[in-house]
């Protein structure tokens, strides 16, 4: 049954509750942890199994891949979405390895804040860095976690300070880590101190091991030195080194430290920092309370037509990415959307804008990870999964009647979905030549879905399929995907191009620079001319040489 339409003020509600936001973390930080123990928390799951105990009893809820499950790594983007005390959460967990990084930008597009994730011991790490440095290009909100506050670590002042440091984003303390001794545990991690509120949360150590919800006390406060948190602590020499250590931290932080603005939060000039240990629960439920009234709900989007704000009546929306096989039973395709403005339903007539095709949209799928169930309906900010029969690509744009249009009549589409040139290249070998047009199919769908990109080499035998990626895992994924989703089992031979062109131009011109230097000259899955360069010499005399004869070089596809 379809659902009823919804009148303008219980739409504006509906968006307001929403918040969608993308995990960002260098390897290890805990990242998919901390995604299992939102889900926990957020009622989606009844039970976490933790990454140290993946092997032996059941894989993260978001590792869906046969290959994920196998590596305890993510490898593949995944859309979470729970219901939190009001709020309607849509959580895209992203790929934590370090070879991952273009899946990983891409669904930071369709976030509106992110939760940036740090490890007590390491801070501030190079992936970390530059997952920060698009979300700061895009001037979103960032929420920084520090975790694994189960363990010693580095100094908390010293973490705030690194991260205004390295980053150069205003870092303010929203929670404080509360450790006191033990003679049997040595330092522990006790509770957290919430600054604004002027309350304690205070952590009961279990032996679930932070499978089921952690029991926490929560006592208001007149400030760290409250006698009351002594009391709770146990009253004890360790509990008052305890409250005596924080309340000193505390005054450093009022002293010296910037005051909480949700102003220069919302403009992501500042980043509210929270402490927790997501293998034990400890910290994750005060920070979910504490992080979902301050993100943002959804925001407008940039256009070929202008802004578009999410209260527009008619339906709009863009396709972030394609995951292909996620059911290996029906070997399916899945373009998972974000909705920017209006409403989806299941029989809508939209657009696909880059084809000019009108089709009825099917009921709106949602995930948790391989899992997935049928909605009634989805609103601005949803991410839902749309089933392809592979029309739909990174970057495409679905619009009903109604919505703007671009100067000229021109339909609307969304900008800013990148694709990025990857940097290694190996050339496909199959190891059965019958079975030849599964690889082609398998190349052609993984590519559309982002996983690497194909590109093709003439040759007097026929088209020679070549895969390039951003990180190296990605050829692993590629083999693996191909003999097991597509049955089309080969090897790689790796190519030692660097630096890939887009070239456009007279195609004699194209194919006369190719030839000049015995450069090589592929195309690209959508017929386009790429030339790839083993060094920066090279490149640098093809561009010189490019200019003379007309043509242009690009480092994305055009």
């Amino acid at each position: 049954m379809t659902a009823p339409a919804l009148s303008g003020a219980a739409l504006a509600d509906q968006i307001a509750r929403r918040r969608t936001f993308a995990i960002i973390s260098h390897p290890d930080a805990g990242k998919t942890t901390l995604t299992e123990k939102l889900l926990l928390y957020g009622g989606a799951i009844h039970q976490a199994g933790s990454v140290k105990a993946r092997k032996a009893q059941k894989h993260a809820t978001s590792d869906w891949m046969a290959l994920e499950q196998e590596r305890g790594i993510s490898v593949t983007s995944s859309v979470l979405q729970f219901e939190y005390h009001g709020f309607q959460v849509n959580l895209l967990d992203t790929p934590g390895h370090a070879d991952f990084g273009e899946d990983t930008f891409r669904t930071l597009v369709a976030a509106d804040s992110v939760v940036m994730l740090l490890d007590n011991r390491k801070g501030v790490e190079e992936r970390t860095r530059q997952l920060f440095d698009v979300c700061r290009r895009r001037r979103m909100p960032i929420f920084t976690v520090v975790n694994k506050c189960d363990r010693v670590g580095e100094d908390p002042l010293k973490l705030v300070s690194d991260v205004e440091a390295e980053l150069g984003i205003i870092a303010v303390a929203a929670h404080w880590p509360i450790h006191m001794s033990d003679a049997v545990h040595g330092t522990m991690f006790r509770g957290v101190y919430d600054r604004r509120n002027k309350r304690a949360f205070l952590f009961e150590r279990d032996e679930k091991h932070g499978a089921d919800k952690v029991a926490t006390t929560s006592i208001a406060l007149d400030g760290p030195n409250d006698p009351k948190l002594l009391e709770a602590l146990g009253n004890t020499d360790e509990a008052l080194q305890a409250v005596e250590k924080l309340a000193h931290d505390i005054e450093l932080l009022d002293m010296a430290g910037h005051e909480f603005d949700p102003a220069a939060i919302a403009s992501g000039e500042m980043t509210p920092v929270y402490f927790a240990s997501a293998l034990t629960n400890f910290g994750v439920e005060p920070f979910l309370e504490d992080f979902l009234p301050l993100a943002p709900a959804p925001v407008g989007r940039d256009s070929n037509a202008g802004r578009i704000e999410p209260s527009g009546e008619a339906f709009t929306g863009f396709v972030f990415k394609v995951q292909a096989n996620m059911d290996p039973r029906h070997r399916d395709r899945v373009a998972f959307l974000r909705v920017c403005s209006g409403r989806y339903a299941a029989g809508l007539e939209v657009t696909h804008v880059r084809t000019g095709k009108t089709f009825k949209l099917a009921p709106p799928q949602q995930f948790l990870g391989r899992e997935r169930a049928f909605a009634e309906q989805a609103l601005p900010g949803d991410v839902v999964g749309v089933h392809d029969r592979g029309s739909l690509r990174i970057g495409d744009t679905l619009a009903a009647a109604g919505a703007p249009r671009a100067e000229g009549g021109k339909l609307l589409e969304y900008v800013g979905i990148p694709r990025f040139a990857p940097q290694h290249f190996a050339r496909i070998l199959s190891k059965d030549p019958l079975r030849r047009k599964a690889l082609d199919k398998g190349l052609r769908e993984l590519s559309d879905e982002g996983a690497a990109q194909a590109f093709f080499a003439e040759s007097m035998m026929g088209p020679v399929p070549i895969v390039g990626a951003v990180g190296m895992l990605q050829f692993d994924v590629m083999v693996h995907r191909l003999e097991n989703e597509y049955g089309a089992p080969c090897t790689l031979e790796m190519m030692p191009y660097r630096f890939p062109r887009w070239v456009t131009g007279p195609e004699a011109a194209i194919r006369r620079l190719g030839e000049a230097q015995d450069l090589t000259l592929l195309r690209d899955s959508k017929e386009n001319f790429v030339l790839v360069f083993r060094d920066e010499w090279r490149l640098r005399w093809a561009t010189d040489k490019a200019g003379e004869q007309g043509l242009v070089f690009h480092t994305e596809a055009p």
